[in-house]
């Protein structure tokens, strides 16, 4: 299964799930997801705080 974060990042969207609804982007802290078909994070940005975990309505977010 793909998910769309980089390597560094406990947090990543599986590709597979997420339906692009900008939930997670939206409650980023820090700003590190950008939505485009599906939402990215980026690991250099995000905090591992969970936030966009606890907000996605389709549990598309796993932590690894």
């Amino acid at each position: 299964e793909i998910c769309a974060c980089l390597v560094g990042s406990e947090m990543c969207i599986r590709d597979s799930a997420c339906i692009g609804c900008g939930a997670c982007g939206a409650e980023c802290p820090v700003g590190a997801i950008t939505v485009e078909e599906v939402s990215v994070i980026d690991p250099d940005t995000c905090i591992d705080c969970g936030a966009c975990q606890a907000v996605c309505p389709v549990d598309a977010i796993i932590a690894e």
